[in-house]
């Protein structure tokens, strides 16, 4: 994964061709229509998700996006394939990071969805981080119970991902969640058998926050459309401080998230020229 990069005039030139501009959500996330998660983002029996370094991308950069998939949110994706992915990579590539690997999580509700985590693969391809993101199935579910399973991203984070930026380098990677809900508080082990196969342990989001903490800088984007997203809201910052990023426009979030990935790298910039490799780069 990751061996290929991002090519902006490759990429609007291919959106132009399969319409993305002009069709619905139902055209393009075709998943929709099969009321099924695809097979190859079924998070049951993964090991782990990788994010290597290669020719291409000697010095990765792991990020992991986590995007609400449930009704009020489910109109996102469909705003990244239309222009927003773009914007997100070509603008972290030119803000200075050559080597982002992305990876895409759909996340819903474990206590209520069928298919309450989606799992991508790291990519820096414009092609395959494409095809991940109209992978998604936009279940639009989620339910009564006062929250969204964003916890499932920190534990897949957690336990269920390999990073040479980690391994090598000592360098975390970031994660973002994207909702208008709070956190549930639990998972549970028998849900996490039912997920990814096998699991022992039930966590709190607490535990399962610090786990991930471990090895990403963890962000949530916080979509206040809704009196219900106010409340929330105030539950992240309680939660992460000012890694809680409130916006009110979903639009705004492929530039809130190329703008902290930049400014990560360049408060590590060291030298006379006030510019270093990725090889020097380290997050906090």
């Amino acid at each position: 994964m990751g061996s290929t990069r991002y090519d902006l005039e490759a990429r609007y030139d291919r959106a132009r061709k399969a319409g993305y501009g002009t069709k619905s959500a139902g055209e393009i996330f075709t998943q929709n229509a099969k009321r099924i998660a695809h097979e190859s983002m079924n998070p049951h029996g993964i090991s782990f998700r990788e994010s290597r370094d290669s020719e291409v991308h000697p010095n990765s950069v792991p990020i992991i996006l986590g995007l609400d998939v449930t009704g009020s949110m489910g109109h996102i994706p469909h705003e990244l394939i239309r222009d927003g992915l773009p914007k997100l990579m070509g603008g972290i590539i030119q803000g200075g990071v050559p080597d982002p690997a992305l990876l895409f999580l759909g996340i819903g509700d474990h206590e209520c969805d069928g298919y309450p985590l989606q799992v991508g693969q790291f990519e820096s391809g414009d092609e395959e981080l494409d095809m991940w993101l109209t992978r998604t199935y936009i279940e639009s579910g989620g339910g009564g119970n006062a929250g969204e399973s964003y916890l499932l991203a920190w534990y897949f984070a957690a336990f269920h991902t390999r990073t040479d930026a980690f391994e090598k380098r000592g360098q975390k990677g970031l994660l973002f969640t994207v909702g208008d809900e709070p956190c549930l508080k639990t998972l549970s082990a028998s849900a996490i058998r039912e997920i990814m196969g096998k699991g022992q342990q039930t966590y709190t989001h607490f535990e399962l926050l610090e786990e991930a903490q471990k090895k990403y800088e963890v962000y949530h984007i916080s979509v206040l459309h809704s009196d219900q997203a106010l409340r929330a809201d105030r539950g992240w910052k309680e939660l992460l401080g000012q890694n809680c990023i409130s916006i009110a426009d979903h639009r705004d979030i492929p530039n809130v998230i190329k703008n902290i990935i930049c400014d990560k790298f360049k408060s590590k910039s060291i030298g006379t020229t006030g510019t270093v490799g990725l090889d020097q780069f380290q997050m906090l």
